[in-house]
This record gives structure tokens, sequence and C-alpha cells, in this order.
């Protein structure tokens, strides 16, 4: 089996902000990860990381937010998109 695109949107906002989200249903889990799925979920500017969740090889599920960088649990790929959209809101500060 073959990579399977899942899921693929980008946006780019009026003040030059890109968000990005791509998820691939892949044929063996990307270690550490022990789910088949292959995402990343980029939120910035050109030259600029400001909100990323992704799963590379070797550290697994973890997101970035602004200079943090952290473990994430991956419960869903519903969750996932979720979990990212909201921390998107929080960084262009969209939430109450």
């Amino acid at each position: 089996m073959k990579a399977e695109l899942l899921f693929r949107e980008r946006i780019i906002y009026s003040d030059g902000a890109i968000l990005e989200m791509t998820v691939w249903r892949v044929p063996m889990p990307v270690p550490p990860s022990r789910h088949f799925l292959k995402y990343s979920l980029f939120y910035g500017r050109p030259g600029e990381r400001i909100v990323l969740y992704d799963n590379e090889r070797g550290k697994g599920d973890h997101r970035h937010y602004g200079p943090r960088e952290e473990a994430y649990r991956f419960v869903s790929v519903e969750r996932l998109l979720t979990d990212f959209r909201s921390d998107v809101e929080l960084a262009r500060g969209e939430t109450i």
C-alpha cells in the first residue's frame, strides 16, 4: 500500500499568514508513533513558524508553539485538527 492523501487544506490570510494542513494514511506507523498517519499542520508566515503539529520520524507526535516544542498526545484526526485550529485561533488573537 502506498501513502494515501486524506486531507489537504491551504489558506492564505489577508495579513500574509499561511495555514497549511496535510494528513496522509501510511502503510506503517512513523516511529515512535503507533497510528498509521503522517501529518504536518503549519501556521505561520514566510520564514516564521508560529504553530506546527507533526509526527517526525524519531520524535513522534509533537507540536511547536512559538519557541516551545512539546509532545502531543494523538487521539484522533478530528481531535488533532481541533487542537491545531484552537492554537491557531489563540495565536491570531481570535479566541475569547
